[in-house]
């Protein structure tokens, strides 16, 4: 759908106006320690998930195979290789 030059440029004053109007409230804050300890768990996954890949690389160039490498995982070996097998290649 066309819009004219005019209709964008009072769309973007009114956007504009909005931001400059808006005041936060407390409730729209979000918890710093809430969000620190967030980050701090995905960066810790984020690194598990690295030394997994790096575990599985190992065990499968030992000649581990993928069912013994899904026993270890917790998961069937047919599961391990869906999952890591295009990681550790």
């Amino acid at each position: 759908m066309p819009r004219t030059v005019d209709e964008i440029l009072q769309h973007a004053d009114e956007l504009a106006a909005r931001f400059e109007d808006y005041e936060p409230r407390a409730g729209d804050e979000l918890d710093a320690e809430a969000v620190a300890l967030l980050r701090a768990a995905v960066a810790e996954r984020s690194d598990a998930e690295r030394h997994m890949v790096d575990a599985v690389r190992h065990a499968r160039e030992a000649g581990l195979s993928w069912s013994a490498i899904g026993s270890f995982v917790g998961t069937s070996g047919e599961a391990a290789r869906q999952r890591y097998s295009s990681k550790v290649a």
